[in-house]
């Protein structure tokens, strides 16, 4: 069986909170291009693009929650990406077929839990769009908005985290249904793109403001009908005295759940039974059975130029440890995406 190199980005550690490039290193070993007789159902990809996501924050105790676990101490990362197959003992995938779903930072990877794994049916697109706009953070979005936030048109929503892959789509989705939208950031660059080129009715920067009752209270006068949380915190404590009655708060993914705190969290807890506030927590993969739908809706907007997506491609697996940082740290210009290799 042929081998060849195959490069890969190792965890150098257990981490707790937001990775930095120094927690990881390369390493190269050899792989075989031919998967053996008993590697029933596994597939055997070569990794094309590679995906910074949020969740990749690093957990010291093991969240059951978890579908799988970024950091693992000298083993290579693990995240979602876009993928070839190049050999296949799995009756749905064939050698050639292209692919985005949970892989390992490595140039090839076998792939064993393949229930992760979803064929790429749309190529018309960039193929890097399936780390975000039409994977998983774009199902995020979808999935949030519609499914959980049951929006209406006319309603007045409020996007935090709004410049990142998820928050971006959740402020267009909802423009194109007739809403009102306004999305926090963290740069003044990132506010005029918000609004100058993904058409949100209004922005700020969360770092400039100081008292965020009174900024969402600008924004919103008459309050908040949807509440799309990508961050948790101190936006959603003021999100919550906002909000309208039978208001809806979306959180998004791994964000921690909404803790009271007194006197504060007995105040709020009031608050929502008052006004029927809807909170909900999901995870993305309980979605996952409406991706066709997904596709359905947001392909068309895509080729239409109805959605509008920014990308920050870095380019080379050596780069993957530095997009991470950046991606965590506020300096990536789009969704942060690392380029292993062209098709």
């Amino acid at each position: 069986m042929a081998e060849v190199s195959n490069k890969q980005v190792v965890a150098a550690r257990d981490i707790t909170g937001n990775p930095k490039e120094s927690d990881m290193y390369l390493k190269s070993s050899t792989i075989s291009l031919e998967l053996p007789p008993e590697a029933e159902n596994a597939v055997l990809v070569k990794n094309l693009y590679l995906s910074c996501d949020p969740y990749m924050r690093g957990t010291r105790g093991k969240d059951v929650k978890r579908l799988f676990h970024s950091f693992t101490p000298d083993s290579p990362i693990v995240g979602y990406g876009v993928c070839k197959v190049v050999d296949s003992k799995h009756p749905g995938f064939r050698k050639g077929d292209l692919v985005w779903g949970v892989t390992k930072w490595e140039e090839y990877s076998v792939i064993t839990l393949t229930d992760s794994l979803f064929k790429i049916e749309h190529t018309d697109v960039p193929l890097s769009y399936y780390t975000g706009l039409l994977g998983m953070p774009g199902m995020t979005a979808y999935a949030g908005f519609y499914e959980v936030g049951a929006p209406k048109k006319g309603d007045y929503v409020f996007v935090s985290s709004a410049f990142g892959a998820v928050g971006q789509l959740v402020g267009q989705l909802a423009k194109l249904m007739g809403c009102y939208v306004v999305g926090s950031a963290g740069s003044k660059e990132k506010v005029e793109i918000l609004k100058n080129k993904y058409g949100f009715d209004g922005a700020f920067n969360y770092k400039e403001e100081h008292d965020l009752d009174a900024t969402l209270k600008r924004f919103f006068p008459e309050g908040i009908d949807i509440y799309f949380d990508n961050v948790g915190g101190d936006t959603l404590e003021a999100a919550l005295i906002n909000m309208r009655r039978r208001g809806r708060i979306v959180v998004a993914g791994m964000i921690s759940q909404y803790e009271l705190d007194e006197p504060q969290g007995i105040k709020n807890l009031l608050n929502i039974i008052y006004k029927q506030i809807k909170i909900e927590a999901f995870i993305v993969f309980d979605y996952y059975e409406h991706y066709p739908k997904f596709l359905e809706i947001v392909v068309p907007y895509i080729k239409e130029g109805k959605i509008s997506y920014v990308e920050d491609i870095a380019e080379g697996i050596e780069k993957a440890p530095a997009a991470l940082e950046a991606m965590f740290t506020g300096r990536s210009a789009g969704k942060q995406v690392v380029l292993v290799a062209n098709e």
